[in-house]
């Protein structure tokens, strides 16, 4: 059984960047937190690329399981269970 990294990897990022797009939408009214940044939200547009990001992850990582899955097993060698010369 293996397990693509990309699922794990884009459930990870999808979440974290769930997050800092919420925090981002509840703190836009707020212009003092934003002032370092030159009044861009940056919580809010780094959170809606680390969603992007983390779907693009995880969908080419179902993907490549549901082909892994379809491809045939491999046969087994000929002389697989042949000891000696």
């Amino acid at each position: 059984m293996s397990l693509d990294l990309r699922i794990p990897m884009g459930l990870l990022f999808s979440f974290m960047g769930v997050i800092l797009t919420a925090f981002g939408l509840s703190t836009r009214d707020d212009p003092a937190v934003y002032a370092k940044s030159l009044g861009i939200d940056v919580n809010l547009w780094w959170g809606l690329v680390l969603l992007v990001f983390g779907q693009v992850m995880f969908h080419l990582g179902r993907r490549g399981h549901n082909r892994a899955r379809s491809l045939p097993a491999p046969a087994a060698p000929r002389n697989a269970g042949r000891r000696g010369h």
